[in-house]
């Protein structure tokens, strides 16, 4: 029989997608980040605001501070030796829910190996919560990220992703670079059949929030600013 190491905990810590929106996060996460030892994070400042609305008394350098925005490999030591170590470990993406389009799922996959015990926290998710209020397939749906910068790159890409809607009646999710919106938007118009449903979200938990669905055509006649606003954009066309 194989002796299982003792290993620490690790927490999911989900953050805000929009700041100082504390109101869509859940009791449960203050305890637990009372309870940690150390943070691996995607971006340290934005954490440590982050904690001190939520907490105004913590002593943000009585805890150890690891950042993970696109040097996760480069910390992996670290975490392991602090997991093997027995402490209480968080884990906080710039915003949403870590893992999911967002840092440490590496982290996360050296967890599993050291059969660390994992517990993600429920909070604001902008892929899920599109979703939801999309009206569209939430059965069947893929989730492609980023599309290329280039815009013809991008046609194409899109074209692929209607057809992959149609084909298989999934609902196709993707996000861009606020400053870069406008320019998606167009080039879906441009490339898309008159009747796929396009869904827009834009500052998902905010006070102006938007999350609209209509078919390409309808589209055409809207005005919806999305300029350095964050927006998730979903197609359907089953």
């Amino acid at each position: 029989m194989v002796k299982q190491i003792p290993t620490g905990t690790v927490y999911l810590i989900p953050a805000p997608l929009y700041d100082g929106a504390l109101h869509v996060l859940p009791a449960q996460i203050l305890p637990v980040i009372q309870q940690c030892n150390a943070f691996f994070v995607e971006h340290e400042k934005t954490t440590r605001r982050y904690f001190k609305q939520l907490w105004k008394e913590m002593d943000i350098d009585a805890y150890t501070w690891f950042t993970i925005h696109k040097a996760e490999e480069e910390v992996l030591a670290a975490f392991t030796t602090l997991l093997l170590a027995g402490k209480t470990i968080g884990i906080v993406s710039e915003a949403g829910c870590p893992g999911i389009a967002d840092p440490g799922q590496i982290l996360v996959a050296a967890a599993q190996q050291l059969q660390a015990t994992i517990h993600p926290l429920v909070g604001p998710n902008a892929i899920i919560m599109a979703l939801m209020a999309s009206g569209m397939n939430g059965q069947r749906f893929a989730f492609e990220g980023y599309l290329p910068i280039d815009s013809v790159e991008r046609k194409n890409k899109i074209k692929a992703l209607e057809n992959a809607s149609r084909q298989h009646n999934s609902t196709q999710i993707f996000i861009e670079t606020p400053y870069r919106n406008q320019a998606l938007l167009q080039d879906l118009l441009q490339v898309c059949k008159e009747n796929t449903l396009l869904c827009v979200g834009a500052d998902i938990t905010s006070a102006t929030e938007v999350i609209v669905t209509k078919t390409i055509a309808q589209w055409k006649t809207t005005q919806l600013p999305l300029h350095k606003r964050p927006a998730i954009f979903l197609l359907y066309a089953g």
